[in-house]
């Protein structure tokens, strides 16, 4: 896994102009054909990949926080919702919480993550592969395509066994 990893930004890089062509043309698909095209390979790929092994994610980009997430993991660690916001989070570009320096805080050196039953919503939906409307979220799987194996792998194979 971690010579994928030294290797998936090269390779998503080499890969980017065609996989991005091959997204936006994605959008032309049937809404449900897709979402069942990405959740059969999703759960192909994730029989395979382990993110215990990987947590790339956790180590390269925050989730973004909802004001629900905030609350819930102030709750568990005892912490008031503006301390947590003041001691782990700040504002983006976008005017979302994110977290203030990565990698992510909670993540420990197994790659487990110590708030994993309250974690946030981003999360547990990470990488947005296997949700309802795939069609709003050929643009994350765009931004993933460096930062996962898995979304890589999953969006290869998509090229390979449905050409456009």
């Amino acid at each position: 896994m971690e010579r994928l990893l030294r290797i998936l930004p090269e390779r998503a890089r080499k890969a980017e102009k065609d996989q991005t062509k091959y997204l936006r043309r994605l959008r032309d698909k049937n809404p449900k054909k897709l979402d069942e095209m990405f959740r059969r390979l999703h759960d192909e790929v994730f029989a395979d990949i382990d993110c215990l092994d990987c947590a790339n994610c956790c180590k390269t980009i925050s989730p973004r926080f909802k004001k629900r997430d905030i609350e819930r993991i102030a709750g568990h660690l005892n912490m008031h919702p503006k301390t947590f916001r003041l001691t782990y989070l700040e504002i983006d570009e976008d005017d979302d919480w994110v977290l203030k320096k990565l990698p992510c805080p909670f993540l420990g050196e197994d790659n487990y993550c110590s708030i994993y039953e309250v974690r946030p919503k981003a999360c547990i939906e990470y990488p947005h592969t296997n949700v309802k409307n795939m069609r709003g979220h050929l643009v994350i799987a765009r931004k993933n395509l460096s930062v996962c194996p898995a979304v890589f792998e999953i969006v290869e194979r998509l090229r390979k066994e449905y050409p456009l």
